[in-house]
């Protein structure tokens, strides 16, 4: 069986790749709404996580949800898009 290996990232690094203050990435982390580990006194964030939230990774149900949507945009615009890529 293939172990991979789990990276994480500190809150200041989150908080310089999303642009905002150390301090509210600490706050969103304590309220729950940021996935992280505590490790002493630090928090480590895993990059799985980060990765989801800047959209890099899909879970199933997230694949389920964009297949249901391009079933319901062919289902209801089907002829328009067939006329469209004639173009």
């Amino acid at each position: 069986m293939k172990h991979r290996s789990l990276r994480y990232i500190t809150i200041p690094e989150l908080a310089k790749i999303l642009g905002v203050s150390r301090i509210a990435i600490f706050k969103k982390v304590k309220s729950g709404e940021i996935e992280a580990v505590k490790i002493g006194r630090n928090y480590a964030i895993p990059q799985r996580y980060v990765d989801a939230f800047l959209g890099k990774t899909l879970n199933e149900q997230d694949k389920r949800e964009i297949d249901a949507a391009i079933k319901r945009i062919v289902r209801e615009y089907g002829e328009t898009l067939k006329l469209l890529g004639k173009d």
